[in-house]
């Protein structure tokens, strides 16, 4: 499998599992994603008697900017070495660098509107630049594809660049529109006027490879809840309140990844595998993950206020952060069970829905019976899941792309 030397050509085999060098890779985001728990306490002001005005929700989006802007990175990342035989020395070099750049970024995320934002849009360009360029400096029949990524990416890098040297409002209506732009062209196939475009159903990727990664990156943003929860009670003085809010945080990520794993998270990769239009299910379970993800951001942010303040008196954002994590990541792992079944259980969206419904009920108790309601919905899903599973043997990937 080992090369050395040699064209990089797409599609020549699918790399199964993730190489160590890309499980280190991971590692980073882990560090990345506390820097983004962190720096949401700061931006949506989450003291009590904190959040005025429209701080919660302005601060929310800058946040949840910069937690895009890491997704991005991981993901381009990830399809390249799903496209490419991971163990090149092209590849291996496009993720050392795409490596140091993330841990930049996360270096940078607590002040990236304000000190360190040069550092933070640096960090981004050069790993999104360096990528197509170190696949052509290493030969890729797919010329023209890698010279329109690199124009678009060029093009974005201006914005960034440019909205680092700014005030914190227009820097972040630049590299908003930057990523906006990234993600249209991407799912258009980089369009550029004489250069043409690609169509990304074509694209041959290594499903399991993709699979694979996109359950890892999963975890990771499962681990960085237990991380967050594990910290914050480490802090407290240990009384009961705060030990029962630690407990019902743990009993919430096990919950978390018992929903993800049954059934549509064991078999993802067969469902890429038996899909008409690989790329295609690859591309929006990519959409899929984000959407889980940002809800298990969320989920931790809940974790450190219940475990900080289990029976104060809430502030409304409190209150979102504790729901609203796990209602994002419902709905995600609903879009999820049709991406690879065709079809949507109704305790997904029942149970996000009545989370949601609770919000005003809750905005005058404690976090700690916010957890606790999350607990048990989320427990009322895996228990029909594990119902469900008993009835008839292992459901088979049924993707509808």
């Amino acid at each position: 499998m080992a090369r050395l030397a040699g064209r990089l050509t797409p599609g020549v085999q699918d790399p199964g599992r993730a190489t160590v060098l890309e499980l280190f890779f991971d590692l980073v985001f882990v560090f990345a994603l506390t820097r983004i728990s962190a720096r949401a306490f700061e931006d949506l002001a989450l003291e009590p008697g904190g959040a005025t005005g429209w701080s919660p929700v302005t601060g929310g989006a800058k946040t949840l900017l910069l937690l895009l802007a890491l997704w991005v990175v991981w993901q381009h990342t990830a399809w390249t070495t799903s496209r490419y035989d991971p163990y090149h020395a092209g590849l291996q070099l496009v993720v050392i660098i795409t490596l140091v750049c993330a841990m930049v970024m996360g270096v940078a995320i607590p002040r990236a509107f304000t000190t360190t934002g040069f550092a933070f849009a640096t960090a981004y360009v050069v790993a999104q630049l360096s990528r197509p360029l170190i696949l052509l400096a290493f030969g890729t029949p797919e010329r023209r594809l890698k010279c329109r990524t690199v124009i678009t990416f060029t093009a974005t890098g201006v914005l960034w660049i440019v909205g680092a040297a700014l005030p914190t409002t227009p820097r972040v209506l630049l590299w908003s529109g930057a990523l906006g732009v990234e993600y249209v062209t991407g799912r258009l196939g980089y369009p550029v006027p004489g250069l043409g475009r690609s169509v990304v159903s074509q694209w041959e990727i290594g499903g399991r490879h993709l699979a694979e990664r996109y359950q890892q990156f999963f975890l990771i943003a499962l681990g960085e809840t237990i991380l967050v929860a594990g910290l914050s009670y480490s802090d407290a003085p240990y009384p009961a309140a705060q030990t029962v809010a630690f407990a019902l945080a743990l009993a919430v990520s096990i919950l978390l990844w018992r929903i993800y794993v049954q059934r549509a998270g064991q078999i993802l990769a067969e469902a890429v595998a038996s899909a008409r239009r690989p790329a295609s299910i690859g591309r929006s379970a990519a959409d899929t993950h984000l959407v889980m993800v940002i809800g298990l951001t969320a989920t931790a942010i809940g974790y450190d206020l219940t475990i900080q303040h289990p029976l104060d008196e809430p502030e409304i954002a409190w209150i979102v952060m504790i729901l609203g994590g796990p209602v994002v990541f419902l709905l995600g792992r609903a879009r999820f069970e049709y991406e690879v079944f065709n079809r949507v259980s109704p305790s997904r969206w029942i149970a996000a829905l009545g989370l949601a419904l609770s919000l005003p009920l809750l905005l005058h108790r404690s976090p700690l019976s916010a957890e606790i309601l999350v607990v048990g919905v989320l427990g009322a899903v895996a228990l029909d899941d594990a119902r469900r599973a008993r009835k008839g043997p292992p459901e088979a990937a049924a993707p509808p792309f």
